[in-house]
């Protein structure tokens, strides 16, 4: 195969899998169980991440409300800018004391983030909300 061939063929398929990027990037979604949600003919990829002990968050946050302190809520403005899927705004959230984080639910390649009253997963390594737990620091 000659070399330009071969460029050709190289741009062509990384062009393709650039593309597609954004589509493994989408978020998952959640459909309640409702009968035939998600299913408009529209066809998309779903992603797995972890499945969420929502209820041990609960606790955990319930049993150290004295270690998070008082909170209050984001302006409407800035709290729906945060979103599943979406990548964390800069400077909304803050790290959990570490007598918290460490008994908050472990999941790799993810941590957890305090915003106002929200508590949100975000995957380390992109930024992107993976869950956010709204008013769960009322």
């Amino acid at each position: 195969m000659p070399d330009s061939s071969r460029t050709l063929l190289l741009c062509s398929t990384l062009a393709i899998v650039l593309a597609t990027q954004s589509v493994f990037a989408a978020p998952k979604t959640d459909n309640h169980g409702k009968p035939g949600a998600g299913h408009d003919g529209n066809v998309g990829v779903q992603l797995s991440g972890p499945s969420i002990d929502i209820g041990r968050v609960r606790i955990v946050l319930g049993d150290n409300r004295q270690l998070i302190g008082r909170v209050s809520s984001l302006p409407p403005g800035i709290a729906k800018n945060l979103a599943r899927g979406k990548p964390l705004p800069p400077g909304i959230a803050k790290n959990f004391d570490g007598r918290v984080a460490s008994q908050l639910p472990r999941y790799d390649g993810y941590e957890w983030k305090q915003a106002g009253t929200d508590v949100i997963l975000v995957a380390i390594a992109t930024g992107i909300v993976y869950e956010v737990l709204r008013n769960v620091l009322d």
